[in-house]
């Protein structure tokens, strides 16, 4: 197996610093308001390698939008922001949203003041058309006691108040930890919820990376209705690993991922659902991916 996003994105922050529902609505064409897209981190070995021919790859299969996972000193898959939007533009892509890690270096403490390579990173995301600005990490040492996470959680939301000059939200992308870690009694995942101001921060919520917390997608869609613009929707597999499971082609695990994204759009205020598979089994990441869009096709996104 592959090294897991979730171990990615844990030693990038590191290195930088209820119910099925049948109803006719769950079979009904997208509202126009409601996006379908592909994170990119679904296809990273090919974006490393060619990123234009890639993106051209997943147009060809008929995505219409992408969510970056690589935005590095300033430049996206190595192309300034002018040059990657044009790329975009010229495949008929958009890029409603992107992760790039805030962490501790990111937020002067001393002057409260957010530093000019952050500041840079909403200035390219608006530039980019971005409507939202995911986190996909949160540093163990912005978590370590429960005062260190309500100080943070301030910071995500002043955050969230810079991206709104430009017209967009900050948000955040779970994995499994916020699940299984507790401050002061309390899951991680709860105090987010309970302090993100939700005029300004929004969660991301990653179906699959929660059940190695032992959470479960259809429980806390019900638990938070309409606190979830963005979904990531993925499907998992058992394995025999110490993450216990790793994804897989959409409706061929064990998750109810139809139920849960049926259930976003229902109660949960989704209009952004982000298609991403990081395992493959005995396909291509491309061929993955389009089967991963047939499926979402199907299912009436």
């Amino acid at each position: 197996m592959t090294t897991s996003r979730r171990t990615f994105l844990k030693n990038s922050a590191v290195l930088v610093a209820g119910t099925a529902l049948l109803s006719k609505t769950s079979f009904a064409a997208p509202k126009p308001a409601e996006i379908v897209g592909i994170q990119l981190y679904s296809v990273r070995d090919d974006m490393k390698k060619d990123p234009v021919g890639t993106l051209t790859q997943l147009a060809k299969i008929g995505y219409k939008n992408v969510e970056h996972a690589n935005y590095i000193d300033g430049k996206f898959y190595g192309y300034s922001p002018m040059e990657f939007r044009k790329i975009l533009n010229d495949l008929g892509l958009k890029m409603p949203c992107g992760h790039t890690v805030m962490g501790k270096d990111h937020w002067d403490a001393g002057k409260k003041v957010f530093t000019d390579s952050w500041k840079k990173t909403v200035e390219d995301a608006a530039f980019m058309g971005q409507r939202y600005v995911i986190s996909p990490w949160m540093d163990e040492t912005m978590r370590k006691t429960y005062d260190d996470m309500l100080r943070y959680m301030d910071v995500f939301n002043q955050s969230g108040e810079l991206c709104q000059k430009s017209g967009m939200k900050f948000g955040y992308h779970n994995h499994w930890f916020e699940f299984t870690e507790k401050l002061n009694g309390i899951k991680v995942f709860d105090i987010m919820m309970k302090k993100f101001d939700q005029k300004l921060v929004v969660m991301q919520l990653d179906i699959g990376n929660m059940y190695i917390g032992g959470a479960k997608a259809l429980d806390i869609l019900s638990q938070y209705p309409g606190r979830f613009e963005l979904i990531h929707v993925k499907d998992e597999i058992a394995v025999n690993t110490a993450e216990k499971y790793e994804s897989s082609v959409l409706g061929k695990g064990i998750i109810p991922t139809k139920e849960a994204i049926d259930l976003g759009r229902k109660i949960g205020g989704t209009t952004v659902f982000i298609v991403e598979q990081e395992s493959y089994q005995n396909a291509t990441a491309l061929q993955a991916v389009k089967e991963d869009f047939e499926v979402m096709k199907k299912w009436g996104y």
